[in-house]
């Protein structure tokens, strides 16, 4: 009943078990996301502007995007370790994917046009990234972004099923093994609420990053 489980809420921000397995969660959440973000963002402008790496990339990124990530998690573990770097990788890979090929597509929808424009007006190649393929590509990369969030909210709780040693995905295997079904749904609604603010607040940041797109 919803009021068994927010008993079990309380018992366990009581106890501190649960702010405990949501910091160490959070440790792994952030770092691994930004990571992907940040490298999903670099190879996606890349690509989307140079054809030629886009060509030597593509296979190598269709494979990795099309293959099953959850299958590969007992392999990075065996390679990393049951510890934080382990689950930092996995979050890192569940995310890069949607940010990258987002944002290699907002790269590639720039209009043709304004780029001859700008070219016309003798636009330098750094001008023309920051006056007009980075502010058009902006809406790609933030819808990236977005998916991207409910991937790495995923990947958090697989590795830490796989590991089963700290954080949320601990508290959800541990207590499902010993039968206390309202102490599961507890960490299953603490990431569902982590993941609508976190969307929300990106679609905050949006709205300041490229405040055009809501007028």
């Amino acid at each position: 009943y919803p009021t068994a489980i927010a008993r079990a809420a309380i018992d366990m921000i009581g106890d501190g078990t649960l702010l405990l397995a949501l910091s160490q969660s959070a440790t792994v959440l952030i770092t691994g996301f930004l990571l992907g973000t940040l490298i999903g963002i670099a190879i996606g402008l890349v690509t989307g502007r140079h054809t030629v790496i886009a060509a030597l990339l593509d296979i190598p990124i269709t494979a990795l995007y099309v293959t099953p990530l959850i299958a590969l998690v007992p392999i990075l573990i065996l390679w990393f370790g049951f510890g934080t770097s382990a689950k930092i990788v996995v979050v890192l890979l569940f995310t890069i994917f949607p940010v990258l090929i987002n944002t290699m597509r907002g790269v590639r929808e720039v209009d043709p046009q304004l780029v001859e424009v700008a070219h016309s007006f003798c636009s330098t190649e750094y001008r023309l990234w920051i006056d007009l393929i980075l502010p058009s590509a902006l809406p790609f990369v933030m819808t990236g972004i977005r998916l991207a969030i409910g991937r790495a909210l995923v990947a958090v709780i697989v590795a830490e099923f796989y590991t089963a040693v700290s954080g949320l995905g601990y508290l959800i295997v541990s207590n499902a093994h010993s039968f206390q079904t309202a102490r599961v749904f507890v960490p299953v609604i603490v990431l569902m609420v982590v993941g609508v603010a976190s969307t929300a607040l990106l679609e905050m940041a949006e709205a300041q990053i490229s405040p055009w797109r809501h007028r």
